[in-house]
C-alpha cells in the first residue's frame, strides 16, 4: 500500500492576525508545521509527502523542513486561490505507485499515529474517509436576516477534520469532474460524485487553528501532552 500525504501550507492565514505565517507560529518552542509533519512522515504507511505553500511562506518553511530534518518530503510545490486549487496541484505532483492519498491542514498539529492508522485503514477497505467528531453545541439554521429558520438534529452532525484519505482514482475523478465548485473540503467534491465517505471518530483536540483564540487553546492542549480525547 502506498500512501502519498498531501499537506496544506498555502493558505494566507489572515485571520490569525500574526506577522508570521501561520504555520511557521510557534506551539510549544516548536512551528505549528513541523509537528504534524514529524508525525506524518514516521508513519509507517505513509510512503511519501506533498507539501503545498505559498510563495511568501515556502522559502522559510523550506528552511524549517531541513532545520527539523523532516524526512518523505519529496515535492513542494505552490498553491492556488482556494483551497481546492492547492489540492489541484498537489494531487498533480503525486507518484504513478500511488494507491491512497491522505489530505491533512498543516495548521492542525495534534493528530496521532493511530487516528492517522484508522483512517488510511477504512479508506484502503471503502475508498474514502474522513477524521470527524459529533458536534457539541446546538446549531442554528439561519436566515439571511439572521432569524432562526430551524434547529438542526445534534445527534446528526459531525465536525469534519483532515486527515482524509481516498483512493487515487476517486480524489482524482472528483477533482477532475467538481475542481470548479467551492468547497470546503475534500470529502464535499467526493461526495458529489456519489461515493459514500466514512467517518473515522477522532480527537477535539485536532483542532485546525485559524484564529488567535486557537492558538491559546492550542498552547493549552500542548501543555498537557496531546494527544487525547480520542473517540472511540
Amino acid at each position: 500500500m502506498y500512501v502519498t500525504a498531501i499537506v496544506l501550507a498555502a493558505g494566507k492565514g489572515l485571520r490569525s492576525k500574526s506577522k508570521l505565517p501561520k504555520p511557521l507560529i510557534k506551539i510549544n518552542s516548536k512551528p505549528i508545521i513541523i509537528c504534524c509533519l514529524e508525525i506524518l512522515s514516521r508513519h509507517p504507511y505513509i510512503k511519501d509527502i506533498i507539501l503545498v505553500v505559498n510563495s511568501g511562506n515556502s522559502k522559510e518553511i523550506i528552511k524549517r523542513l531541513k532545520r527539523y530534518r523532516i524526512k518523505k518530503i519529496k515535492r513542494v510545490v505552490l498553491g492556488g486561490k482556494r483551497r481546492q486549487d492547492s489540492v489541484g496541484n498537489g494531487l498533480s505532483a503525486i507518484d504513478t505507485r500511488t494507491d491512497l492519498v491522505l489530505i491533512h491542514d498543516s495548521v492542525r498539529p495534534f493528530i496521532d499515529k493511530e487516528t492517522i492508522s484508522r483512517v488510511i485503514k477504512e479508506a484502503k477497505k471503502s475508498g474514502a474517509a474522513i477524521v470527524g467528531v459529533p458536534v457539541k453545541a446546538t446549531i442554528k439554521e439561519v436566515t439571511s436576516r439572521y432569524i432562526i429558520k430551524r434547529t438542526l438534529p445534534r445527534e446528526k452532525l459531525w465536525e469534519a477534520q483532515t486527515p482524509q484519505v481516498f483512493r487515487k482514482d476517486l480524489i482524482l475523478r472528483a477533482y477532475g469532474k467538481f475542481k470548479d465548485t467551492d468547497v470546503t473540503d475534500d470529502a464535499s467534491l467526493a461526495e458529489k460524485l456519489g461515493i459514500k465517505v466514512a467517518v473515522i471518530p477522532g480527537s477535539y483536540n485536532n483542532i485546525k487553528i485559524t484564529t488567535p483564540e486557537d492558538l491559546i487553546l492550542a498552547e493549552a492542549i500542548a501543555k498537557v501532552s496531546v494527544p487525547t480525547g480520542r473517540l472511540r
